[in-house]
């Protein structure tokens, strides 16, 4: 019987296209905060993070309580933004195609995110995705990428080993996390970070598409000693 095998997925900037989104929320985020402009650049290099992170990041001189307001000021404002009706995170392409695939393919799916739970429902909920992942990992119920936890949640949720786990994501956090699990990582070239970050993070292979992708991640998996 062949063993379980797990592919996990980012979400902004690998599975949908949200840069505009979360530049503007954090723009307006520091508009009422009083900070100025941010870069953005800067805010697109922290996407992965979980918020407060994020925010630290951004604000490195700043204090833990105004990283925590910056943070539920960007929520507030990227709550306004959901509500209009020109507000879209499109999924990048192939997306559904590669999901089907490797269902067929007998993998089981998930997601783990810097977004927050109610984010994961949301783009779930607008792109027709609710019931495909059997493991979702998000910000709100565990420590912030590039912590393994997430994905060791994962294993241990779903019963697979970690050497049958590919993390696919397009950030360097990704791929740190991959490696500190012991689980494959597969970085995507159209997201967030460059392709030479997602290989000095640990990247097995970067992707330029999801054509195939059954067979590329089945191709990666293999023995490899687990946490």
């Amino acid at each position: 019987m062949s063993p379980l095998r797990l592919a996990v997925f980012d979400v902004d900037g690998t599975l949908i296209d949200s840069e505009h989104n979360i530049v503007t929320a954090m723009t307006q985020a520091w508009s009422h905060m009083e900070l100025g402009v941010p870069e953005p650049a800067e805010v697109r290099r922290i996407i992965g993070l979980s918020l407060v992170e994020a925010c630290a990041s951004l604000l490195p001189w700043a204090t833990h309580e105004m990283h925590r307001s910056v943070a539920e000021a960007y929520k507030d404002s990227f709550r306004a933004l959901r509500l209009l009706p020109d507000t879209v995170e499109p999924l990048f392409p192939g997306v559904l195609e590669a999901l089907n695939e490797l269902e067929q393919a007998g993998w089981l799916l998930g997601l783990a995110t810097g977004k927050s739970r109610r984010g994961v429902d949301n783009m779930l909920d607008n792109h027709g995705l609710k019931g495909r992942f059997i493991t979702i990992q998000t910000a709100d119920d565990n420590p912030g990428k590039p912590n393994p936890g997430m994905l060791l949640r994962a294993a241990s949720e779903t019963g697979v080993e970690c050497a049958d786990m590919v993390m696919i994501g397009d950030t360097g956090y990704d791929m740190a996390m991959a490696a500190s699990a012991k689980a494959c990582g597969v970085g995507v070239s159209w997201g967030y970070h460059s392709v030479n970050e997602l290989r000095v993070a640990g990247a097995q292979l970067v992707i330029d598409s999801f054509d195939n992708l059954a067979d590329t991640l089945a191709s990666l998996t293999g023995d490899r000693e687990c946490v």
